[in-house]
């Protein structure tokens, strides 16, 4: 694959991926860290609205972006992404999909976002960010994949102290997280003016325990939450006999 100057965009070692939604293609490297079905339930859950501005803090290889724009009709969207090498690739997968209109990579540290960006503010925030504790199981924290599932270059708070600063009034914070820091989640989001408004359990099998949340938020909203109905990813026991 080239791109309009003849130049190779997939690097030795990366796959270009087929997303099955409108013709979009992604570069993924598979030794560091290919994206998962936390991002497309994410980019389902989130509602986006035509003509806004949407941020995609620790935006990876771009996936959420590149969902957004296909399923939704928002006017710009932003991916924030610390690592390097892993954001030039997430700026190959937009010039492969001809998006450089609709879609920036920006490279930076969320806990300086609300600096990078100032004095932009974003309609909607989304995130998919680690889900554990820098001390939890950690054996590399210079590893791409440590630094995609461990807190190690940022924490729950850096991720809602710089999404208040740059939503909108009534802006929405969208985010997917694991369910045994719910209590965390819901007190960090008060205390940052971040409203929890509506969350979504997801459920490996319809007899365990759920596996993953989704969570809405909404920049100095009042208080009222609403538990929609359940994603069940296999409508049967987890031992594989149907009930």
């Amino acid at each position: 694959m080239t791109n309009d100057t003849g130049a190779s965009l997939v690097r030795d070692g990366e796959r270009l991926d087929d997303l099955q939604l409108g013709g979009l293609e992604i570069i993924q490297d598979p030794n560091k860290f290919c994206f998962g079905v936390d991002a497309v339930f994410l980019s389902d859950f989130a509602r986006v609205k035509p003509g806004e501005t949407v941020l995609d803090m620790g935006t990876g290889n771009g996936i959420i972006p590149l969902l957004l724009s296909a399923k939704t009709q928002g006017r710009k969207f932003t991916g924030l992404e610390i690592q390097q090498d892993t954001a030039e690739m997430a700026r190959r997968s937009v010039l492969h999909n001809h998006l450089e209109d609709r879609i920036e990579i920006v490279t930076g540290d969320i806990k300086e976002a609300a600096e990078i960006f100032k004095p932009a503010f974003f309609d909607v925030i989304t995130i998919n960010p680690p889900y554990m504790l820098a001390d939890h199981g950690l054996r590399n924290p210079d590893s791409a994949r440590a630094v995609a599932r461990h807190e190690v270059l940022c924490s729950l708070d850096d991720i809602l102290r710089e999404s208040m600063r740059l939503l909108q009034d009534k802006g929405r914070f969208y985010m997917i997280h694991r369910p045994f820091r719910l209590t965390e989640i819901m007190i960090k989001m008060n205390h940052y003016k971040i409203e929890p408004k509506r969350i979504q359990f997801i459920y490996p099998h319809i007899d365990r325990e759920p596996a993953m949340m989704l969570i809405e938020g909404v920049r100095g909203a009042k208080p009222r939450v609403t538990v929609e109905p359940p994603i069940i990813i296999y409508d049967r026991p987890a031992d594989g006999h149907r009930e």
